[in-house]
Formats: C-alpha cells, structure tokens, sequence
C-alpha cells in the first residue's frame, strides 16, 4: 500500500508541474539506465540483454538512490532498439565493444536515394521490416518478441513506487532518414531533391502517427506523457529554412497529435535550439515539455517559453562527474527557484554512467528542500 500511495503522490505532482501549477516540491525523474546500471553494479553490457534484465537492473540502481526519487525515463535500456530509431547499426557491449563501453551508433550511408521511391511506391511499414533485416542484420522478430516484457518492466518500477515517465517513445521522422542515410548525405537530399525527401517524410509521419495513436490508446494507464526524441533535429544543425520545412512541422504534427488525446508531449532536445525557441509558442500551455541537454541556455528558455510550457533538465554531466555534492546542490537550487512552476528537475540528457553517486543523491536533495 506504502508504494502504491507513494506513486499516487508522485504522479499528481507530475501532473501539476504538467499544468504549470505549484507543487509540493519540484519533481526530480532521471534519465540514467547505464548510472543505475553502476549503481546496481553491473555494466552497460547487462543492459543489453533484453528488456526484462535491463528492468531489473535499472530498479534495482533507482532503490538504491533513495527513497526520494520520483521517477526515471524509460523502464529499460534503449540501447539495443537504435536501430528500431535510426535505420542503422549499433554497436553494442559485451558484443562489438568491451563490457564498460556504452552503445554507439555505427553511423554509415545503407539508406539509398533509391530507396525513397521504394517508400513513396510501397509505404514505410512495408518497406522498414525488410529493411531492417536485410541491411542491418536485425532479427526483427526477437526485437519485437521483447516487447513481451514490457508491462512487466514497467510494474516493477511501479511497485517499488517510481513513475515511468515516457512509457513510450516516438522520435521524430528526419531521424530515421539522417541515420539511414548518413547525416551528411540526408543534408544533401535536401538541397538536391527537397520536394522529394519531404513526400517521403510525409508518409513516414502518417504511418508512425497512426501506429503511436493505437499504442495510447491501448494502453490501459498510459503515462501522462508521450517522449519525442528529435535527437539530431536542433535548429543548428540545419539552415533555418530547412529547419522549418523539414523538422518544425513534424514536431508540431506529433504534439497536435498527442496533445488531442488528453497527454503531454515531452520534446527532448538534445544540442542547442535557442535561435528557435519562439516557434514552440505555438503550443497550448500544458501540452509540451521543453526538456534541455544542457546545451539550450535555461535561462534562454525561462525568457521565451516560462508560464507557457513545462521544462525539464538541466543539471550538466561534468558536473555529475566533476564537481562536489555542494556545487551539485547549489546547482539545482538556484535552477528550482528561478525556473518556478511547471519545472521537472532532471540531468542534462543521460546521467552520465561515472557520475558521483553523491553528486546524484545532492540533486535530489535539492528538490526536497
């Protein structure tokens, strides 16, 4: 009973911070599967064992922080679905990489330019399947039979009273171009046939919005949460007009999306976006999360989207790793009291696997305060 009031409790302060309204406290939910990893003491190459041994680990590292933690992530580690995300390989540990190392992507052009009439000819689910198996070696069927363990991931977190944050995930569709095509090539397609990749873009999006819609609506208590993951879809990487041709519309498509079934998309925008924070004004209070790497100022952020959206982040790796339980707490003090209402403290993207774990209990120290 103890747990199941303790996550009745986080849960509505999640949902007030959702709603910009006064909590509490502010709530503290990491993103840390390799730091709880360590915590647990095991290694990245555990995580990638399939959903239910990196579950249990993962739960086991959260106990192990303490009893104020509110929530993390995702129930699992990612790891091993890249490919799922990015149409190309990765490398694992405890496979291609030594047992401590963490997951890379091995990024290369497989996707070609003719591939994409292949897509607009055929359609995105039936084209990525075959794609998947035959040029990035994945057992397609083993991935999706781990999708078995997934209710029980997430009950184990859940009864040891810890959120899941984003039971599930999306990544926005530029995503699954940049990686299948190498970065540098999808750049080119852009300049080269434009109208072209966007056709491409627009089917992919139809096909994953329509997939991600049933998945809310069959889930049985979904979180109030959807994760958007525009890994490499900061403005900076892209001439502004390709920005808002090419990723802008898409993000706006999937919050519109979400947001017309009663949840919040949490837009997780790794690198620096702050030439393009004026356009997530576009959304309605209480329908996004702007959550910062910790390369996208806060105080930038604060300026142009505070009171309007929610924000997450933002506590730097190096000072995870670097600096003292004081400086780690002074931090996040300071980032609480001018960030307000609506604010979810968090690491700066993935809390760093060497981070201190001192360092980590002072960060959620200071939200209890």
């Amino acid at each position: 009973m103890r747990h199941e009031q303790l996550l009745a409790e986080r849960r509505t302060r999640l949902e007030k911070t959702l709603r910009l309204e006064r909590t509490d406290r502010t709530p503290v939910i990491l993103m840390a599967d390799t730091f709880l990893a360590r915590m647990a003491g095991r290694t990245p190459a555990d995580l990638c064992r399939g959903v239910e041994a990196s579950s249990r680990i993962m739960a086991e590292g959260a106990l192990a922080l303490g009893p104020d933690l509110d929530g993390v992530n995702g129930a699992f580690a990612a790891g091993p679905f890249f490919p799922l995300m990015f149409m190309t390989r990765v490398q694992l540990p405890g496979r291609e990489l030594p047992e401590g190392a963490l997951w890379q992507l091995d990024e290369r052009e497989v996707m070609t330019r003719e591939d994409y009439d292949s897509i607009l000819g055929r359609g995105w689910k039936a084209f990525m399947p075959a794609y998947l198996g035959e040029r990035l070696g994945v057992d397609v069927e083993a991935l999706a039979a781990e999708r078995a363990h997934l209710p029980a991931a997430l009950d184990r977190f859940h009864a040891q009273g810890h959120l899941v944050y984003g039971k599930l995930v999306a990544i926005t569709v530029n995503e699954f171009l940049s990686g299948g095509r190498s970065m540098a090539k999808f750049m080119r397609d852009l300049y080269a046939m434009p109208d072209k990749v966007e056709e491409v873009l627009d089917i992919i999006q139809a096909d994953t919005l329509a997939q991600l819609k049933a998945q809310i609506l069959a889930s049985p208590n979904p979180s109030p949460v959807v994760a958007l993951s525009p890994a490499r879809g900061a403005s900076e990487f892209f001439n502004p007009k390709l920005w808002q041709r090419f990723v802008f519309p898409y993000i706006r498509r999937t919050v519109e999306m979400v947001s017309s079934l009663g949840l919040v998309t949490n837009i997780h925008c790794d690198s620096n976006w702050e030439r393009d924070l004026d356009h997530f004004r576009v959304f309605e209070p209480g329908t996004v999360v702007f959550e910062s790497d910790g390369a996208t100022d806060m105080a930038r952020i604060r300026e142009r989207l505070g009171g309007r959206i929610a924000l997450k982040g933002d506590v730097p790796a190096n000072l995870l790793v670097l600096g003292t339980p004081e400086q780690v707490y002074r931090y996040c003090r300071e980032l609480i009291e001018s960030s307000g209402p609506g604010f979810i403290l968090s690491c700066g993207c993935s809390c760093p696997p060497n981070a201190k774990p001192e360092n980590v209990r002072a960060m959620i120290e200071a939200a209890i305060r």
